[in-house]
Parts: structure tokens; C-alpha cells; sequence
């Protein structure tokens, strides 16, 4: 359960690595407050909700067994345990 949630805090966090990244390049010390405007903060807020909105729907999309698919459980054969699956 912890690596999703990491995975959407990284994706949320994206955007503002790259602004950063954009203050690093062009040599403005990144770590001042002036640095960050509130309506700059606003807009990398906006694009990483944006971010994780469009993750959350294709990981919902893409991941998971196809609609028509049965799931076996695990079960015993032969005295050996035979793990799960979809078929």
C-alpha cells in the first residue's frame, strides 16, 4: 500500500522539481521565498493535481486482471500450495 502512495506524492511533487530545476538552471537561488510567487505555487499545484488525477485514471485503466477474467484462489494440489491466478 505504501508504494502507491509514494508513487502519486511523486507525481504530485513533479512539477516542482522541474521549477526548480528551471530556477537552478537560470541561476536564482531557489530556496528564497521570492522565488516561489503565489500564483507560480498556484499554477504547479494546479498541473500536479492535474498529474495525479490522469495517473489515478490510466492506473485504473490499465492495471487489474481483464473484465472477463476468473479468478482461482490459492489452493492445495498434490500437497503443494498452487498460488492464485486469473484465467
Amino acid at each position: 500500500m505504501i508504494r502507491p502512495v509514494l508513487m502519486e506524492i511523486g507525481i504530485f511533487l513533479v512539477p516542482f522539481a522541474i521549477y526548480a530545476a528551471y530556477l537552478i538552471a537560470n541561476r536564482v537561488d531557489f530556496m528564497i521565498a521570492a522565488s516561489w510567487p503565489a500564483h507560480i505555487v498556484l499554477r504547479l499545484s494546479l498541473a500536479a493535481l492535474v498529474l495525479v488525477v490522469v495517473s489515478f485514471i490510466l492506473l485504473a485503466h490499465f492495471s487489474g486482471a481483464p473484465p472477463d477474467s476468473t479468478y482461482i484462489p490459492a489452493h492445495m494440489e498434490n500437497g503443494r500450495l498452487v498460488p492464485g491466478a486469473e484465467r
